[in-house]
């Protein structure tokens, strides 16, 4: 397989914070050719800044969808948009990236996955914190066994006050929520994943709107209080088939100093593993917890080298590594790390979530 031809929908922040630099380092492999918003001056730009010389800009992205060229398509839309693109760009032959979450729904999510199974072609959702250094050391960790049962975690997505104020974060509508959908669904795809674990059993989700009057402070300057419309912080306990337990908790604006971010704990019969540090940096570690020669002991991976002996965990940004594997699966016929199937059930456990703090009562799957 030659060059691959991408189509970008979607030209505001993520893509420019995330998957045009990481694209334009692929240029031996994959070229963006077709670029699509509903701002045409924002289409305009990254064609002009990202594309090839005569890449093309549309504020349609069914006009995109008809050029036969395009081997890939990157769906970087708001929330609720993501499944209607998505079908459409399978049903028109094309592999789908697809920014987190999933899709606003678990209904949306699942006829995401069902058409991919349909056309068979790839399907991939953005969750780039997996590439990070810390998480593939302690995926490794984890998988190998040698935290044994991993029976409790706590998946952190907790902000003490950094709302985003720009594009349509605040806007439910076209979100699907706010803190719990955005920055929650890295944490319980990172919990998941370590824990090998897609079998939800039940959740009670709490969600509040407590400090939508008091935007000062804000990292990100101050939001205007009659344009927050989704929740400034929301938790779930989840419970899966098997009695293990995940607590979920997400804010975007909290009151609280010990902070943490696409984080995670995890409680084992052998060992324990928390998560530290800069993890939105990529300079995170993970400290274990365990007995040894019968007394209690806590380990850190060194700053040089390899982490828990997982190689190359040293090198290449997430959103790069991200990049490079996605357009690895496609060209070499294998299955990304992300897969569809894996970032259904986030959804759907998010949506439970939601569900069991409107109901005020738990929700079985």
């Amino acid at each position: 397989m030659g060059i691959l031809k991408a189509g970008i929908v979607g030209c505001g922040g993520i893509a420019y914070q995330k998957h045009l630099p990481a694209l334009s380092l692929l240029k031996d492999e994959v070229e963006m050719v077709y670029f699509c918003d509903i701002i045409e001056e924002r289409a305009v730009k990254a064609s002009k800044e990202f594309g090839i010389p005569k890449a093309k800009a549309s504020t349609d992205y069914r006009e995109l969808l008809k050029d036969g060229n395009i081997d890939v398509v990157y769906v970087l839309t708001p929330n609720v948009s993501h499944s209607a693109i998505t079908c459409d760009a399978l049903e028109a032959g094309k592999h789908v990236m697809c920014e987190k979450p999933m899709a606003a729904s678990y209904a949306d999510a699942k006829k995401m996955l069902d058409t991919a199974k349909k056309t068979g072609k790839k399907l991939t959702v953005g969750y780039q914190n997996r590439f990070r250094r810390d998480s593939r050391a302690l995926f490794a960790q984890s998988r190998s066994g040698e935290l044994g049962e991993i029976y409790f975690a706590k998946a952190h997505a907790v902000r003490r006050k950094m709302v985003p104020t720009w594009g349509v974060f605040p806007d439910k509508s076209k979100q699907g929520g706010g803190p719990l959908i955005d920055i929650g669904t890295h944490a319980l795809d990172l919990t998941l994943w370590f824990m090998n674990n897609y079998e939800p059993y039940s959740v009670l989700g709490q969600s509040f709107q407590k400090l939508k009057d008091y935007p000062e402070g804000n990292v990100f300057g101050p939001w205007d209080p009659a344009k927050f419309e989704t929740e400034d912080s929301a938790f779930g306990l989840i419970k899966m088939k098997n009695g293990a337990t995940i607590f979920l908790e997400a804010a975007w604006a909290i009151n609280m100093i010990n902070t943490k971010e696409a984080q995670v704990t995890l409680c084992g019969t052998k060992a324990g593993a928390e998560m530290f540090g800069a993890a939105y940096r990529n300079e995170g570690y993970t400290v274990i917890n365990k007995i040894e020669n019968g007394i209690m002991v806590e380990t850190r991976p060194s700053e040089g080298g390899g982490i828990f002996g997982f190689s190359g965990a040293g090198s290449g940004q997430p959103q790069d590594l991200e990049a490079r594997q996605w357009i690895d699966a496609i060209k070499n016929n294998t299955d990304p790390l992300v897969r569809p199937e894996e970032a259904l059930v986030v959804t759907r456990i998010l949506e439970g979530i939601y569900e069991s703090a409107a109901k005020n009562e738990a929700v079985y799957f």
